[in-house]
């Protein structure tokens, strides 16, 4: 079965392999970015037997976000797969933030979401089902301190995911949230984080593993809403 994959937010790590591990499993992948040189690249280079679509933008944009999908549904028909995987960093705290900054990580983290959620929900209550994954971070369930506007909307989007997966479970859609509890390999990262041991990171093709997963799981009466990845790609747990 082909599946349309939608990918919204896509960058080196953890987006990169999403991508390819989709397309090495027969899908047409939609790779959503604000800028369009590594997405474009990266969708010419995806592994066979899947294709690759690159589609600029901003997903802080409702208008942008709408038309994305506009261009898949065009170009493969409608979503099966969606990944919220967007994220719009705020590392301050209550009172170094701004409120433009705040409302930054929410437009992407939390409504971006929504409106990537309403076009692909829209399409699998059409067609008969689908899957929609959520990627949290260990702020969507713990408070780090001092990072106020990234912690509120990743509360936000794992909130969201807990009431779609209720709304439309009966569906056929399964919704899922991913916590990313730790640093996840890539470009830079072991540079940025010297002191940390090398089997502690994540490795974002073992990540796309469990994402797959997700994706293929039989519809059944019960589905795991929540994975909790951390302390290494072997440790995975599903809740």
């Amino acid at each position: 079965m082909t599946r349309t994959v939608v990918i919204a937010g896509v960058g080196p790590g953890l987006g990169e392999s999403l991508a390819r591990k989709f397309a090495s499993e027969g899908c047409e992948v939609a790779l959503f970015a604000r800028t369009a040189a590594f997405v474009e690249e990266l969708a010419a280079d995806l592994p066979a037997p899947g294709e690759g679509l690159a589609v600029q933008t901003d997903l802080a944009s409702v208008e942008q976000v709408r038309e994305g999908f506009e261009t898949v549904r065009e170009a493969f028909g409608p979503v099966d797969v969606l990944v919220n995987h967007a994220s719009a960093a705020s590392w301050t705290g209550l009172m170094d933030s701004s409120v433009e900054e705040f409302e930054r990580a929410w437009a992407v983290n939390g409504r971006g979401a929504f409106v990537c959620s309403q076009e692909a929900v829209g399409d699998m209550l059409d067609t008969g089902g689908g899957t929609v994954i959520f990627t949290g971070a260990t702020s969507a369930v713990r408070s780090l301190g001092g990072t106020i506007g990234f912690t509120a909307a990743k509360f936000a989007a794992r909130g969201m995911a807990m009431d779609m997966a209720q709304e439309f479970g009966p569906d056929g859609i399964h919704v899922a949230h991913v916590v990313i509890d730790g640093q996840i390999d890539g470009p830079g990262a072991r540079e940025r984080a010297p002191d940390r041991d090398a089997e502690t990171f994540l490795d974002p093709d073992s990540m796309a593993e469990t994402y797959w997963h997700l994706v293929e799981q039989d519809r059944v009466d019960t589905q795991p809403f929540e994975v909790h990845i951390t302390n290494g790609p072997q440790n995975t747990e599903f809740i």
